[in-house]
């Protein structure tokens, strides 16, 4: 029996029956492999012949190596509460002041002696965890909205194209896309990378609406206006190791499944 695209299987030993991992059946697979992403979650890349007893087979033989990814990136979550947010895109920092349960009720945070560089967050450390990471999640993403929206209609204009509206996205692979109908989409994590590389993102998404694809022309269009398109787009792939770790784990929360792009 062929292995489904996307089915779960239990990792082949006791040592961790309770662990998962994605199956991705893959037509240009020729070999087994496999992945540990930046916030813990495994997949499994298969040929599409490849049988169940086969994939539990070669995961047995990398649990050694899959229990050490998982353990470095568990380690990057420990980072919470954070104690200061640096959104390097925007050039804000935020320093975070944990209250415990001092918090008016039902906030989980607010802004204090908000700057144009910056200011200061109290945070409910006494609230669960998974739900203040939620609410610095909604925080995140309106900033990103204020800051981003001005910046791309201002490239739009540059590169005389229309886009019918922008998404803030948290999502856990792709930094950014556009929808055939013409919708810009940016990760919220795109705060914390280097302005030049989120410009370089957004010109990327933008040269879609005129070349729905990674043709020549499309690059040839980029080139224009990002000359440094190419290193901008090498440190993009690096970019995860600058998002902080507590906001992966928030990411791997919200259920959120890996995309390739």
């Amino acid at each position: 029996m062929n292995i489904a695209a996307g089915q779960q299987l239990p990792l082949w030993s006791a040592r961790t029956a309770e662990a998962q991992w994605h199956v991705r059946r893959s037509s240009r697979a020729r070999r087994l492999a496999v992945r540990v992403f930046h916030d813990g979650a495994v997949e499994v890349v298969v040929p599409e012949r490849a049988r169940p007893r086969e994939v539990q087979l070669f995961v047995a033989r990398h649990l050694d190596w899959i229990g050490r990814q998982r353990r470095r990136v568990s380690l990057l979550a420990t980072d919470f509460p954070p104690d200061r947010l640096e959104l390097q895109a925007i050039g804000e920092s935020w320093s975070c002041h944990a209250l415990g349960s001092g918090m008016p009720a039902r906030r989980l945070l607010r802004e204090m002696a908000p700057m144009s560089t910056g200011g200061m967050l109290e945070l409910d450390t006494g609230a669960d965890g998974s739900v203040l990471r939620t609410a610095l999640l909604a925080w995140l993403s309106a900033r990103a909205r204020s800051a981003f929206a001005p910046r791309l209609a201002s490239l739009a204009s540059g590169l005389g194209c229309a886009y019918r509206g922008l998404q803030i996205r948290s999502q856990r692979t792709r930094w950014g896309s556009c929808s055939t109908r013409g919708t810009i989409s940016l990760n919220l994590c795109l705060l914390f990378q280097r302005p030049e590389v989120v410009q370089y993102l957004m010109v990327h998404e933008l040269a879609h609406l005129k070349h729905m694809n990674h043709g020549s022309r499309f690059w040839e269009l980029v080139g224009q206006y990002e000359p440094r398109w190419c290193d901008f787009d090498r440190e993009l792939t690096r970019g995860w190791k600058e998002v902080p770790g507590w906001l992966l784990l928030a990411l791997r929360e919200r259920g959120a499944r890996p995309v390739q792009e």
